[in-house]
């Protein structure tokens, strides 16, 4: 059977563990080479050899993405050994505390715009001229339904999340007569760490698995994928356009 990313170069930010693990494997299992970015060196070594088992193969760069002079360097390797990237994945994020707005401390609000948009804007910053350079270049980013649903306490990761919003659809609207698409995808309630952080105590069985919301958002990294600057919703087990 003919593998859908056979050939391509896909890159998947957060890919340790959570939401970024289970992409990384559902585009290596439809032929893609992953380049897997994470902190976690543990956990991208169980996802090498998870994808290794599925006859694909990857490339494990262990990098804070708040080194932003790191994601520069990432993207001259990646233009020296492939001289383009096929898909971009902008999954890492954070939660940061769920406080009040004026109890939050000063650290933690600028480590969650650092993580979830800044880090975001230099991955453009920096592989924007390589997903130009592929045949159909694909970008996705995940965004929140708190980008939208404004809750007491939840302020930070709101903001955060608004802002990658707003990031992510103006360089949308800047690819709008190129070869590149990029859209946003809100996950909604997911079986991940970070949620049993912000909602301790939930039953983690009665939501979708990160794995559920991998193989239901594979058609945005397809080159069939016409949508540019859309957000996408994630419920029951199927993705929909807002």
């Amino acid at each position: 059977m003919t593998k859908q990313l056979a050939g391509k170069v896909a890159l998947v930010t957060g890919a340790s563990r959570g939401i970024g693990y289970a992409i990384a494997k559902t585009l290596a299992a439809q032929g893609a080479h992953i380049i897997a970015v994470a902190r976690t060196v543990g956990g991208l070594e169980e996802l090498d050899d998870e994808i290794k088992a599925l006859g694909s193969s990857t490339t494990l760069v262990p990098l804070d993405l708040t080194d932003y002079d790191g994601i520069d360097r990432m993207g001259q390797a990646i233009f020296d050994r492939f001289d383009h990237l096929d898909i971009l994945v902008g999954n890492a994020g954070i939660l940061g505390i769920l406080s009040p707005l004026g109890h939050i401390d000063p650290k933690v609000w600028d480590d969650v715009m650092a993580i979830n948009v800044t880090a975001n804007w230099r991955l453009i910053r920096s592989f924007d001229p390589l997903l130009k350079r592929a045949e159909n270049g694909r970008a996705v980013f995940i965004s929140s339904s708190c980008a939208h649903d404004f809750t007491a306490y939840w302020g930070a990761y709101s903001t955060s999340k608004a802002a990658l919003e707003a990031l992510v659809k103006t360089y949308a609207a800047e690819c709008a007569s190129n070869n590149v698409n990029v859209n946003l995808l809100s996950p909604g309630p997911i079986a991940t760490a970070l949620r049993a952080k912000a909602i301790p105590g939930e039953d983690s069985t009665t939501i979708p698995t990160t794995t559920e919301l991998a193989q239901a958002m594979l058609p945005l990294c397809l080159a069939t994928m016409e949508a540019n600057g859309a957000v996408f919703d994630f419920a029951n087990g199927v993705i929909t356009q807002r």
